[in-house]
């Protein structure tokens, strides 16, 4: 796993805004260029109306992005606790957002506050995804 991003992921979680589900998440992700950008789950009373953190890291990619190779993810790390004692994985919705701006063989890390994580690749979590590519 990159600890740089799980470092990032893990302390921007605990920057969570998450008071009506207690399930605090962060994320970091590296783009092509090498740059990090970190985001948090923010809840919001008038649910759905919140993002995840995965939203987050890359609306902080998009607001920096100053050539292409800043808008595009090499790899992300996704750090919250277990649901039903499995790994968290994004939801699919953050899947189809991460597939946006990364290829199939980007990394998908996941892991615990404690550091046990998983890498999948995008692919594997979202094996038909669309795009520009591949439209809807």
């Amino acid at each position: 796993m990159d600890r740089e991003l799980f470092e990032a992921a893990r302390k921007v979680r605990e920057r969570a805004h998450a008071p009506y589900s207690g399930f605090p998440v962060g994320a970091a992700l590296r783009t092509l260029s090498g740059t990090v950008h970190a985001g948090c789950n923010v809840e919001n009373a008038a649910y759905p109306e919140g993002w995840c953190a995965e939203t987050s890291a890359i609306a902080g990619m998009i607001a920096a992005a100053s050539d292409p190779d800043d808008r595009r993810i090499a790899a992300i790390c996704v750090v919250a606790d277990r649901i039903d004692g499995e790994l968290t994985t994004p939801c699919g919705g953050c899947r189809q957002r991460i597939a946006e701006f990364a290829g199939p063989e980007a990394a998908i890390h996941v892991a615990v506050p404690d550091g046990e994580e998983r890498t999948f690749r995008l692919g594997d979590l979202l094996p038909a995804a669309f795009g520009k590519e591949r439209p809807s």
